[in-house]
């Protein structure tokens, strides 16, 4: 299960680091939240009919369940693993 509290902390920890790339972002995310699933992507790459579960002028995030083994998205916070934090175009916010 993903606390409200990480929530804010990922979204925190992406408005500090929002300038560097995704690749150092998500190395980034990964050391500070030790144990928590996260990917970095674009907004554009998430479905428009799955809600993020947070979200900020930044970025949305999304659960990541991978209790089959397979990584899959969910909206159900108990089941959740991991987040994808999905970067918001400049121009959006």
């Amino acid at each position: 299960m993903i606390e409200a509290s990480l929530l804010e902390n990922v979204m925190d920890q992406v408005a500090m680091h929002a300038g560097e790339l995704s690749d150092v972002l998500v190395t980034h995310l990964r050391k500070t939240f030790p144990g928590i699933h996260v990917s970095v992507c674009s907004d554009d790459d998430m479905p428009s009919r799955l809600s993020p579960a947070a979200g900020n002028s930044f970025c949305r995030l999304y659960y990541v369940d991978s209790g089959d083994h397979c990584l899959r998205l969910t909206t159900d916070v108990e089941s959740a693993t991991g987040l994808v934090v999905a970067l918001r175009d400049w121009d959006e916010s």
